[in-house]
C-alpha cells in the first residue's frame, strides 16, 4: 500500500511538474516507524471452525511481518456463544486495554456500532470483519450478504423445478450477514411463487440447534423439498438430519460457506449447493490493514473478499 500511494504521488508530480525530492520526502515523514510489538484483538461472533480459517490467513500476515522486523501478538477474544451482551463485554473491555488493533464481527449493529465509535474515540485503531456493520468504519469480507442469499435462493428454486415447499434456518437475528442472505433468499423466491417458504426458525449459529430444528421441519412438512441455510454450521445441521432421515439427494440443500463437513456433504450428493466465503483473505488482510493503521497509512474502507459457489459439478 505504502509503495502504490507513494507510486501515485509521484506519478502525479511528473506531470505537472512540481519537485519531486520535495514532495517525496513530506510523504515519507507521514510514515511512522513501528518500534513495538503490536498488539491486535479480533472479537468474532463466536466459536466457530469458520474463525479457524480467518485466523490462519491473520498468522500467515503475523508470519511475515515478522520477517520485516514487525512483532505482533495476535489476540483473539471469542464468545463462546452468539450472545450480545457477551460481545459487547468483551469489546468494552479491550477497549479498556487500548491495543494497537482492533477487529470486529458484527453481531448486532446497533450496539456494536456505537462501542466501535467508542473505540475510535480512545484512540483505538478499529476495523470491521465477516458481516457489515457500517460505512464508518473499515470492512474486510464479503460485503455482499444480500447477493449470497439471492443466489442460493435462486439456484434452490430451479433445482427443484420452481415450484414445492422449502424451509429456512435464519441463523442469528441480529447478525447483519445473516439478515441480508435471508433477505437475498426470500428475494429471488418472489421470481417463484410456487415456491413457499413453511419453516423459518433461528438457529443461534449452533450446529445441534440446525439439527434439531431440520427434524422438526422434516416432520411436520413430509413434502418439503429443500432448505436454505444462512450460516456455516446450518447447512451441515440441515445435511446431517436430511441424511438421517433417508432424503439425502430428494430433500435439496444449499447454504452459506466451506467448512470440511459441509464440503463432503457436497461430494456425497448431501449438499447440493455452497456460497462460500474467502475467510483466510479476511484475516490476512485484516492483519496487514491495522498494521498500514499503525504506520499513518489510509487504508480501504471496504475490502470485498467476494465469494464463490461450490457444487458438485464444480468440484
Amino acid at each position: 500500500m505504502r509503495n502504490g500511494t507513494l507510486s501515485a504521488v509521484l506519478i502525479g508530480c511528473t506531470l505537472i511538474g512540481t519537485a519531486l525530492p520535495a514532495l517525496a520526502q513530506s510523504q515519507q515523514d507521514l510514515i511512522k516507524p513501528i518500534d513495538k510489538e503490536l498488539t491486535f484483538v479480533f472479537i468474532p461472533k463466536v466459536i466457530h471452525p469458520w474463525y479457524d480459517v480467518v485466523r490462519q490467513g491473520g498468522q500467515f500476515a503475523v508470519d511475515e511481518f515478522a520477517k520485516e522486523g514487525i512483532k505482533i501478538n495476535m489476540i483473539w477474544d471469542q464468545p463462546p456463544q452468539a450472545d450480545v451482551a457477551d460481545q459487547n463485554q468483551r469489546i468494552e473491555a479491550n477497549i479498556g486495554r487500548k491495543p494497537d488493533g482492533l477487529a470486529v464481527a458484527c453481531l448486532d449493529q446497533a450496539t456494536n456500532v456505537q462501542l466501535l465509535g467508542e473505540a475510535r474515540e480512545a484512540g483505538v485503531n478499529t476495523i470491521t470483519f465477516n458481516s457489515f456493520c457500517s460505512p464508518d468504519f473499515a470492512f474486510v469480507g464479503q460485503k455482499d450478504s444480500f447477493g449470497d442469499g439471492y443466489d442460493l435462493g435462486k439456484f434452490l428454486a430451479e433445482h427443484i423445478g420452481g415450484e414445492g415447499n422449502v424451509g429456512v434456518l435464519s441463523g442469528s437475528l441480529t447478525a447483519t450477514d445473516h439478515v441480508e442472505r435471508i433477505k437475498g433468499f426470500k428475494k429471488a423466491l418472489e421470481e417463484f411463487p410456487k415456491v413457499k417458504i413453511v419453516f423459518e426458525q433461528p438457529d443461534d449459529d449452533v450446529l445441534e440447534n440446525a439439527v434439531s430444528l431440520t427434524e422438526n421441519a422434516l416432520q411436520a412438512h413430509p413434502d418439503i423439498k429443500g432448505f436454505f441455510g444462512c450460516n456455516a454450521s446450518n447447512p451441515i445441521g440441515i445435511a446431517r438430519a436430511v441424511q438421517n432421515a433417508g432424503k439425502a439427494g430428494t430433500v435439496a440443500v444449499v447454504g452459506m460457506d466451506d467448512l470440511p463437513e459441509a464440503v463432503d456433504f457436497v461430494k456425497e450428493g448431501v449438499i447440493t449447493a455452497l456460497k462460500a466465503q474467502r475467510q483466510w483473505d479476511i484475516g490476512y488482510w485484516a492483519v496487514k490493514y491495522m498494521v498500514a493503521m499503525n504506520q499513518n497509512h489510509t487504508i480501504p474502507m471496504d475490502h470485498n473478499t467476494g465469494s464463490r459457489l461450490i457444487t458438485k459439478d464444480s468440484m
